[in-house]
């Protein structure tokens, strides 16, 4: 399977991988009426200002960096503020960018700390066995006779495949490569997802 994501925060003997939980990705967009409160992704941060006619310093959580500036505007945590974003260049770790209606120095330093928000909608359609990152965070993990597990905490890929981090209520967080062989099923529709744990797997706790 596949996954990518923001930063909220492994195939090996376990069975093929599913293709890695994608992040944003490029291109493709869907139109998306901005009245109508949809799911939303975290695709950036502001770090600070860049310059002094109002640039910013834009950290992306995209898989490709520039991306953050391809699926239309963006909005602040609270819905209140919309922004249209343009790419100015990059730095290191960072991209300039601007955003509209941000003028200067005192503008943009304002914004220190902004999240940036884009619409679930707005992103491209995921191939089958494909998931965004925001559509696994908060899955229950279930095991295939309907005993929970836990949740979905967060997303990690250390080489060798994508890995998920449960919380469990009673134990230590648990991480389960996310293949198709431990995790037959997912169903972000229904809000879970199964496993079929190898003998000791659950065991394990956080390093």
């Amino acid at each position: 399977m596949a996954s990518k994501e923001p930063p909220h925060p492994e195939e090996a003997a376990h069975g093929s991988a599913r293709s890695a939980v994608r992040r944003q990705l490029s291109r493709r967009t869907h139109p998306v009426d901005p009245a109508k409160p949809t799911r939303r992704l975290c695709i950036g941060i502001v770090t600070g200002p860049h310059g002094v006619r109002g640039a910013l310093r834009i950290k992306s959580f995209t898989d490709v960096p520039e991306d953050i500036a391809r699926y239309g505007p963006v909005e602040d945590e609270d819905r209140r503020r919309r922004f249209d974003l343009s790419l100015c260049g990059a730095a290191k770790g960072v991209l300039i960018a601007r955003l509209s209606g941000v003028e200067n120095r005192d503008q943009a330093e304002a914004l220190r700390g902004l999240r940036l928000y884009l619409p679930r909608a707005a992103l491209p359609r995921t191939e089958p066995e494909e998931y965004y990152h925001a559509d696994l965070i908060g899955l229950e993990a279930v095991l295939g006779d309907g005993t929970p597990v836990g949740r979905v905490r967060a997303i990690y890929d250390f080489g060798a495949g994508d890995t998920l981090e449960l919380a469990r209520p009673d134990a230590p967080p648990v991480m389960v490569p996310f293949t198709r062989a431990i995790v037959p099923v997912v169903e972000p529709e229904h809000g879970r997802l199964v496993l079929e744990p190898p003998p000791g797997l659950l065991d394990g706790s956080e390093p």
